[in-house]
């Protein structure tokens, strides 16, 4: 049974998806969403048993493809409302852990209303405001729990390739291998 692919998937979201793992699909950036999704319906149709290297999305199959692209995006998409809700809430933690972790000090009567806020921002975790906040809460010598933020595949992607780019090392040394002479005076 085919399912359809879910509508909050983006033309570039599913371009990513098949750049990433590799799927044998051929498109062109002037194709628009609705062709590519006809593309990939048309891949499920056949029956190829093709299998993926290990990717950000843990896609490894077409039946886990199929089963990806059919689910709504984990990609959340905020409305502006809920966004500036979850960026008060962290400056709000955020102001906690600065003043040494005293309740006190905030707007909260106390800690469960802040563990109760934590657990609600934790699934935004695409929001940089939000891995910040986590960050900080985990720093908490008293803590109750390890707070991990739940970040979808595109932005861990994306961490990943700039936790790369900063691991970039330049040697000044370059090693070659032969038969040399030294001559000392």
């Amino acid at each position: 049974m085919i399912k359809s692919i879910d509508k909050s998937h983006s033309k570039t979201d599913l371009i990513d998806i098949i750049n990433s793992i590799n799927v044998p699909i051929i498109f062109s950036h002037s194709h628009n969403k609705r062709d590519i999704q006809e593309k990939l319906e048309e891949l499920f149709t056949e029956d190829k048993d093709l299998s993926f290297k290990p990717n950000v999305y843990n896609i490894n199959t077409i039946k886990d493809l199929q089963i990806y692209v059919a689910n709504p995006n984990p990609k959340k998409v905020l409305s502006v409302k809920d966004k500036s809700n979850v960026m008060r809430i962290c400056r709000e933690i955020c102001k906690y852990c600065k003043n040494k972790y005293i309740v006190e000090k905030t707007n909260y009567k106390n800690i469960t209303d802040l563990h109760d806020d934590m657990r609600y921002i934790v699934q935004f975790g695409d929001l940089p405001s939000v891995r910040r906040a986590c960050k900080l809460m985990n720093k908490n010598i008293q803590k109750i729990q390890q707070w991990i933020p739940i970040i979808s595949p595109q932005v861990k992607k994306t961490l990943l390739e700039k936790e790369k780019s900063k691991n970039v090392f330049s040697f000044g040394l370059k090693a070659t291998k032969g038969n040399y002479i030294l001559k000392f005076d």
